[in-house]
């Protein structure tokens, strides 16, 4: 029983710290993910071992390094829970209409097509995002178009297609391929009803992991050019998508500091959303930011539709006239741009020496 104690204590101590070395590669980032699971476990060690393991200088030491890191896990944390107060806006008669959209990663070998068309009948949203929608399940949306007038369309089998469908006009979009020739993200002008434009960006880079990509080069690379090109624009502004990244991690961060975006997660909770199937296993990568003239009235993980995600749900509606947010804008400190620019440029280059491997 004692072994099992030190074991795992040193496994938990050291997954902590993990994260911390600046490498991209996928064992370092994937302890990212799992800081509430970790977290979890270090609790349930600490009141395990005062009850079942006889106390010595090592076994102290074991206990303060183990809370030592759970104190540094809530400092993460904290902030995406409803105990960390941020000050409510009041909608006045000057703000927009409310706009609501759902943002989807369907799993492209999800074959419940009808299951995902009720669920957004029901909720009925004026912006529908989709990803790992090839061309099935394109076609299986076409029933979409008959109340979502406007859409941009990219089916592909790789599990990066994308869909943008809404019933806001749509005045100018793009697909962009910022990183990789074959992982778009959709940028569309929009320009709702009673004159607000926004600029709305749909994003889903690829995920560092055994089965995908060795490093988060490629996916920190697009967030990152992302945001860039949203700082460079003059519009309210939201991002939407399966970011396959958590709010805490360091490229998280740069990408909210170069954007200049609040993560509306703040102050509400971690809203997690994959795995559908694995509560336990749950973490927040479906994620969400906007600028600061952008307020959140609704956000929620809904019901599983046979995904291996949860479909994100937000409300939310501009008011130019308010800046009650700005506090919540981090800047960026010295020297980090620089580090942007590296990021996106080791993105770029790694997507090339992967095509050079699979033409070998």
């Amino acid at each position: 029983m004692e072994i099992f104690y030190y074991i795992f204590a040193a496994l938990l101590i050291v997954s902590t710290f993990i994260p911390l070395i600046p490498n991209q590669h996928w064992f370092f980032r994937v302890f990212d993910f799992a800081k509430v699971q970790i977290f979890i476990l270090q609790f349930l060690l600490v009141l395990f071992g005062f009850l079942f393991i006889i106390k010595s200088n090592l076994f102290f030491v074991s206990q303060l390094l183990l809370i030592g890191c759970m104190i540094y896990e809530i400092s993460l944390l904290y902030k995406y829970t409803p105990f960390y107060k941020v000050e409510k806006h009041i909608k006045t008669n000057k703000a927009s209409k409310t706009v609501t959209l759902i943002s989807a990663n369907v799993f492209q070998f999800n074959r419940e097509y009808q299951k995902f068309i009720h669920y957004v009948q029901k909720q009925n949203p004026d912006i529908i995002l989709t990803m790992e929608s090839n061309g099935d399940w394109e076609n299986a949306m076409q029933v979409f178009k008959k109340d979502y007038a406007y859409f941009v369309e990219v089916g592909l089998e790789n599990t990066y297609g994308i869909h943008l469908y809404s019933k806001i006009e749509i005045t100018k979009s793009n697909v962009h391929y910022f990183v990789a020739d074959d992982i778009p993200s959709i940028e569309a002008l929009m320009k709702t009803k009673d004159g607000f434009e926004f600029i709305f960006f749909g994003v889903h880079p690829p995920p560092p992991s055994p089965t995908e990509e060795e490093t988060s080069k490629e996916r920190d690379g697009e967030l990152l050019a992302v945001a860039k090109k949203i700082r460079s624009n003059k519009y309210s502004s939201i991002v939407v998508g399966d970011f396959n990244n958590v709010a805490w991690a360091k490229s998280s961060v740069l990408f909210r500091k170069t954007s200049e975006m609040i993560d509306p997660r703040i102050g509400r909770g971690l809203i997690s959303t994959f795995h559908a199937k694995y509560w336990f296993l749950r973490f927040p990568i479906d994620q969400m930011f906007h600028s600061s003239d952008v307020f959140v009235e609704k956000l929620e993980a809904q019901d599983n539709f046979g995904s291996d995600h949860l479909p994100l749900f937000c409300a939310f509606y501009i008011d130019k006239k308010n800046d009650i947010q700005e506090d919540l804008i981090e800047q960026l400190e010295k020297d980090e741009m620089k580090e942007v620019n590296e990021m996106i440029k080791e993105g770029k280059q790694e997507d090339g020496e992967r095509e050079t491997v699979v033409t070998e």
